[in-house]
């Protein structure tokens, strides 16, 4: 339970600062558009290739990954069918199955991991199939809707190689697949600025709360609640579903999955909306509530499983 508070405490404080300066106006009228392009294009590549290229890619051939992805699937496709059948467009619903099933895996569940489950690497393989899997998909699929009917067949075959994100995951996956080991002063320097993208992704976030309505209402609404249920409520009982009754999990396996799955959406997730200029309330809408309604699903499942 210490780790679930600690690791809240931390994302408040950062989020809190970004609200101070967006209410000060001390980075002027751009600086979320600002610290969102630093984050997308330049520190998370960074963060993100950094990560991948130390990894153990074994670590994604697991049961654990197996539910990960199962739950993940499950909520997202839910989402996905009720968008299709209310219209809220391509856009707007693929930011919205990012948020009901996308976990803040990184900056979340690293301090979670470690207090709670006892071990930062159990994280893994959560992270690098959101990374490796989800995150290039995701993203092709908003770059072809932003681009519509234009562009070749070619153009669009090589849209994953053309986001900054796509490219520092894949990138990362190749070095560590390929067994190089990166000389010191190329990978520090990577890690510094790689070091930029949480804070800067948390101040973001929280200068776009100012002057916000409460969330969860105006024409979000729907939306923003559907994906904060599946997300606070669905993706932790469809991995406990799954890792018990399926791959037969207990014990400490099964309170890993079922954490991990229970974690909120992530904070980079307003990046992306914004970046695409789409869904960008629905994203901090669900990213601020799934926060809030995390708090007591973690102190549940903690103290059921554990």
């Amino acid at each position: 339970m210490q780790g679930v508070l600690s690791g809240f405490a931390v994302i408040a404080v950062v989020i809190g600062v970004g609200y101070v300066l967006g209410r000060g106006g001390h980075l002027g009228e751009h600086g979320r558009e600002v610290l969102t392009r630093l984050a997308f294009h330049v520190a998370s590549p960074a963060l993100l290739f950094t990560m991948l290229a130390r990894a153990d890619l074994s670590v994604i051939f697991s049961a654990r990954l197996l539910v990960t992805a199962m739950s993940t699937a499950a909520v997202a496709g839910v989402f996905v069918a009720v968008g299709a059948l209310r219209g809220w467009g391509v856009g707007r619903t693929t930011i919205g199955a990012l948020c009901s099933s996308y976990v803040n895996s990184g900056n979340l569940g690293i301090p979670i991991a470690v207090y709670v489950l006892g071990d930062a690497s159990l994280v893994a393989p959560v992270l690098l199939f959101q990374l490796i899997g989800v995150t290039p998909v995701a993203l092709t699929v908003l770059d072809l809707w932003g681009q519509g009917a234009e562009g070749s067949l070619w153009r669009r075959l090589l849209t994953p190689l053309r986001n900054p994100i796509a490219v520092g995951s894949l990138a990362g996956v190749l070095v560590s697949a390929s067994g190089l080991s990166i000389p010191g002063p190329v990978l520090d320097p990577l890690t510094l600025i790689g070091n930029m993208s949480v804070p800067a992704v948390l101040l973001a976030f929280g200068i776009s709360l100012c002057g916000s309505t409460m969330p969860g209402r105006g024409p979000d609404r729907v939306p923003v609640l559907l994906s904060v249920a599946l997300k606070s409520v669905g993706q932790p009982v469809a991995a406990w579903a799954m890792a018990s009754g399926v791959f037969g999990l207990h014990g400490a396996q099964l309170l890993d999955v079922v954490v991990t799955s229970a974690l909120p959406a992530a904070q980079n997730l307003f990046t992306y909306a914004s970046s695409y200029g789409v869904g960008e309330r629905l994203a901090r809408d669900s990213i601020l509530l799934s926060t809030v309604a995390s708090v007591p699903v973690l102190v549940v499942v903690a103290a059921l499983l554990g």
